[in-house]
């Protein structure tokens, strides 16, 4: 898969600066403000094409939103879970190049006492982090990105968490009204210098942090989710995303550029019937924004021959998700179920599901009203959290793949079937084997560490199975 510098770049131009930038210089070395005015947006736009192509090619294949198509072999490592150590090594690259950007504007900013950039630093470098030590498990993050540490140490999935919560509530906890030097503006490609939302967007991400324990450790989980409900801590009601794409070459979203245009191709990416045969269970209009004519193929089966596939709809201007206005509601409403009896999370839950419906142009209010098809059930704990977790791996389609992945390694929803989808008793929406796996019908849990991390560094852990859980999957 292509590199995304280019995309980068071509992103970072898409706002004014003038035409000296070179993203090569020392940022020691720039003038005043130009660190944060040139740094911040290719970092920016650096973790959104990570998460953006890599991790969400492979996370809709695991969430099962499409099949690699019978007549092409692009995506088969991945529908077959044979991902190895020489696969996607470009992905670990791209994240671990922005994240240096990121750490550099953190760094600027702690010594300034910018206390804005510093949360705007410390909130995308969590956000980066969280991804990468949800697919990898053990992850470089204190000693990462520094200059003088060529060969740093690897975290634990465990220590890596805490240190990212520790730094969340760190940057929360600074007084942005006494914030010195430069003012986010343009610079920041996801709420302009609005302030206020990234506080939420931070707390948003505290939030799902700690829900991500509570199998685990659901003694933290608790104490994190109610000391930071009661503080009164506001969530997320509007996306935490960037924008600012074009239907031009290098400028478009992501997962469009590397599977569309860089491929001159809409053939990879088939339906699979996991999630297209749910929504037309359901007759959810969604179908129609999510997939084009034709019938959906059984996962991963590379054999079928049955004509008319149908193929994902993706499209150049979609944003990228860092978390969505949706996934935010979800969260709310997972911790009020899970820690407050359930009290106000029928409200969240429907706004996350109306808000979904609605970037599709969609009015989901009769899904979610009395008797409706996504109604939120009255009673039962684990019922309520697998209509949550359904819904969040729906909305997830199709950049977000990755989230509904992990999801559902932590959660158990949706639901794993036991038959094939060839089978009569396959019942719509359950995760089914991929037919060619490789992997002795185990479903993946990590991606595999790449032999270039591996090779060039003594302290990368012992490698481990794509079956073999991350820390927190207990299940």
């Amino acid at each position: 898969m292509k590199k995304i510098a280019t995309l980068v770049t071509a992103l970072f131009l898409l706002v004014s600066c003038d035409d000296t930038f070179d993203i090569n210089r020392d940022p020691d070395l720039l003038p005043p403000g130009q660190a944060y005015s040139t740094i911040l947006p290719a970092g920016i736009a650096g973790v959104a094409g990570a998460q953006g192509s890599y991790y969400a090619i492979i996370g809709g294949f695991w969430s099962q939103f499409w099949t690699q198509n019978n007549t092409s072999n692009q995506y088969k490592d991945v529908d077959q879970y044979s991902i190895g150590t020489n696969d996607y090594q470009q992905g670990w690259t791209a994240m671990y190049d922005a994240l240096n950007d990121i750490r550099v504007v953190k760094a600027k900013a702690k010594t300034e006492g910018n206390w804005n950039y510093f949360l705007i630093a410390t909130v995308l470098e969590v956000q980066a982090s969280q991804v990468m030590t949800d697919l990898y498990d053990d992850i470089p993050y204190a000693e990462a990105n520094n200059p003088q540490i060529l060969q740093p140490k690897f975290n634990t999935g465990k220590e890596a968490y805490d240190l990212m919560i520790a730094d969340l509530k760190l940057a929360l906890s600074k007084d942005q009204s006494a914030s010195v030097g430069d003012v986010p503006s343009k610079d920041d490609f996801i709420f302009g210098g609005n302030m206020e939302n990234w506080t939420k967007y931070g707390n948003t991400l505290l939030l799902k942090l700690h829900l991500r324990l509570t199998q685990v450790n659901p003694a933290l989980a608790e104490s994190g989710i109610k000391s930071l409900i009661n503080s009164g801590a506001q969530f997320l009601d509007v996306d935490a995303a960037m924008t600012q794409f074009e239907d031009a070459a290098d400028r478009s979203n992501p997962l469009f550029e590397s599977d569309r245009r860089q491929l001159n191709t809409t053939q990879n990416l088939k339906a699979s019937k996991t999630m297209y045969n749910y929504l037309q269970g359901k007759a959810d209009p969604r179908l129609a924004k999510y997939y084009g004519a034709g019938v959906p193929n059984n996962q991963g089966d590379f054999e079928n021959t049955t004509p008319g596939l149908s193929t994902v709809i993706l499209n150049a201007k979609t944003p990228v998700y860092f978390i969505s206005a949706e996934e935010s509601y979800f969260l709310q409403a997972e911790a009020l179920t899970r820690y407050y009896a359930g009290a106000g999370a029928k409200a969240k839950y429907d706004l996350g599901v109306a808000a979904n419906f609605t970037k599709y142009s969609l009015d989901g209010s009769t899904f979610t009203a009395a008797a409706g098809k996504y109604e939120f059930p009255a009673t039962g704990t684990t019922a309520q959290i697998e209509a949550i977790i359904t819904q969040k791996w729906i909305s997830s389609f199709p950049g977000n793949g990755y989230e509904s992945f992990v999801e559902q390694n932590r959660t158990g929803f949706p639901k794993e079937s036991s038959v094939a989808q060839t089978d009569p008793a396959y019942i719509a929406g359950q995760l089914a084997m991929s037919v060619e796996n490789v992997t002795g019908n185990k479903f993946p849990r990590r991606v595999v560490l790449p032999n270039t991390v591996k090779s060039r560094n003594p302290n990368a852990p012992t490698l481990k199975a794509i079956t073999v859980p991350v820390w927190w999957d207990v299940n």
